[in-house]
């Protein structure tokens, strides 16, 4: 991935989100990935998520108690040694606004095999 893929593979993520189309967002994700969240923790009761169907499951609950979503991404790291995309976005849930940093690392088939959500203060 180049740094231009990188920020286009952001910018599709995020409309994907702003479009609450799971789907589109799973399909860049490993069967199974391991996803490390906050929100996974107070909505599921485990910070830590295995695999595809538990995250979509996690998305799907997270999402219907939530009216308003959209990420807004500020800014994109990649680093190619590592195969690792972090994606600084402006996440706004509801009432809540909050910088967020989520760091996705990449496996050989070119996809997510882990996935690390970091939320800092509210704005």
């Amino acid at each position: 991935m180049t740094h231009n893929e990188a920020q286009a593979f952001a910018a599709e993520w995020a409309a994907a989100w702003n479009r609450r189309d799971i789907e589109t967002v799973l399909a860049h994700y490993d069967e199974n990935l391991v996803f490390t969240s906050p929100t996974a923790k107070a909505v599921t009761g485990a910070g830590v998520v295995h695999g595809k169907a538990a995250l979509r499951a996690y998305w799907t609950t997270a999402l219907a108690r939530i009216s308003h979503l959209h990420f807004t991404v500020e800014r994109v790291l990649w680093d190619g040694a590592a195969q690792e995309l972090t994606i600084i976005y402006l996440s706004e849930t509801g009432e809540r606004k909050r910088w967020v940093s989520e760091n996705h690392i990449f496996g050989p088939a070119g996809l997510v095999i882990r996935a690390e959500v970091f939320h800092g203060v509210e704005v």
